[in-house]
């Protein structure tokens, strides 16, 4: 609670200028960041896509298996009815044979021509199932070719995305430490107002100094009593066209498009 309190008087305490110097350097820390960002590229989406179509993938041809054991198990029962119908025509051939008038004698041969369409059938079924089958069996071919040349293109992603993270992860790491230890030291309603005005500006300049009379993040002329308000460092001012803090440290390496 003391030390809380205490945070809040060391925050309270800082003058504007000293302010506006931590809220220049927590933007040129964060600019640091976006630039590692912008190495990293659109590496890191191409790599979640490339999952996420992997696994896709993986499902798929998951899927078509299932697909073909349940075809197969129905070719199966198929080849039982066939068996079962054969052996049924068995006997009723031998059953006719007994027979004692032509009543009986029809009744039986309509049983055998029964189970005789009962075999065509089942034999039909049969087809249709293995041409199934066999659909099924080349879609897997080509899912499982896409597969293994979207495995290859993540696996080649992941190694460029993987060297970047590598080059730059002690750089971030600071920059990040960097960002905490200001934030810490400025009043939070500054840090709040600071993080709205990077996320809607599109180069994510939230802090500019003033460049040849003009503000640094948009461009446009700064009149000269405003410039010299912002020099006289008493006050945070803000562009009156696109919202930005200005300072009047800084140089020209902070110029981006607005």
């Amino acid at each position: 609670m003391a030390a809380a309190k205490k945070h809040v008087e060391e925050v309270t305490e800082m003058s504007v200028e000293d302010k506006l110097k931590a809220l220049f350097e927590l933007q040129q820390v964060d600019s640091g960041i976006d630039r590692i960002k912008i190495l990293r590229g659109e590496l890191p989406l191409e790599v979640q896509d490339l999952e996420d179509e992997v696994e896709g993938l993986e499902t798929r041809i998951k899927n078509f298996e299932k697909e073909i054991s349940v075809l197969q198990e129905s070719i199966t029962k198929k080849n039982n009815e066939i068996v079962t119908s054969k052996g049924l025509i068995k006997k009723y051939q031998d059953q006719q044979n007994n027979v004692r008038n032509n009543r009986e004698f029809d009744s039986i041969s309509k049983e055998i021509e029964f189970q005789t369409l009962e075999i065509e059938l089942s034999e039909k079924r049969k087809k249709e199932f293995s041409l199934q089958v066999d659909d099924k069996k080349a879609q897997i071919a080509e899912s499982q070719k896409l597969l293994d040349e979207r495995k290859g293109d993540l696996q080649n992603k992941k190694s460029e995305l993987d060297e970047i993270i590598s080059d730059t992860k002690k750089e971030e790491e600071n920059l990040n430490k960097r960002t905490s230890e200001i934030q810490k030291i400025v009043e939070q309603r500054l840090v709040i107002a600071y993080q709205k005005i990077r996320t809607n500006a599109r180069n994510g300049l939230a802090v500019v100094s003033v460049q040849r009379d003009a503000c640094g993040g948009c461009f446009n002329k700064i009149p000269p009593q405003r410039q010299l308000d912002i020099r006289s460092h008493k006050k945070i001012i803000v562009c009156e066209y696109c919202g930005r803090i200005l300072v009047d440290f800084g140089g020209e390496e902070q110029s981006e498009e607005k």
